[in-house]
């Protein structure tokens, strides 16, 4: 039998190591400037605790946005609860880091996407599996560039954010 390294989940442990170092330092600092984060997860996922009115409403996945009212910001070992407000209803939110599809700071254009095996299986072959999440993200003017002459610009031409799949490395 031979052994592999498996780099898909090691760094799918370390993506969620960073959104918990992220979130740490959000509960102790609070968000600085312009940072906010959507968090897509799966609300069927066995540890996810939300209201049962939530998980009726988005019984596959749900996008929260922590932005300017958030409150009991706990971050665990194995996930973080926090208290977000629903049209004026403040409700608690246990979500595991291992439920959590899309992590997004678009006010400085990161983020990150977790596939699974079953997003995998259920592909065609040859296909990348993308994840959207379901909250709008605001566009993000880019800061103003000099002008460029014509032969530099033929020389270097601008390139549109990639996104690539860590999953699509994985035999």
């Amino acid at each position: 039998m031979s052994r592999s390294i498996d780099y898909g989940n090691l760094m799918h442990e370390a993506m969620r190591g960073l959104i918990k170092k992220v979130l740490e330092d959000v509960s102790a600092n609070g968000l600085p400037g312009a940072h906010h984060f959507f968090i897509t997860f799966d609300t069927s996922h066995p540890d996810a605790e939300l209201a049962d009115w939530l998980s009726d409403r988005y019984p596959g996945e749900m996008t929260v946005v922590m932005q300017h009212w958030y409150d009991n910001l706990d971050v665990g070992e194995d996930g973080f609860s926090v208290t977000l407000n629903f049209g004026d209803a403040p409700e608690p939110l246990y979500i595991p880091y291992d439920a959590i599809k899309t992590f997004v700071d678009p006010s400085v254009e990161f983020g990150l996407r977790f596939e699974t095996q079953e997003e995998e299986d259920e592909a065609a072959p040859g296909t990348e599996v993308s994840t959207i999440p379901t909250a709008p993200v605001p566009a993000v003017k880019p800061p103003a560039k000099p002008p460029v002459k014509v032969e530099e610009a033929a020389k270097d031409p601008a390139k549109d954010a990639e996104i690539v799949s860590l999953d699509s490395f994985r035999k």
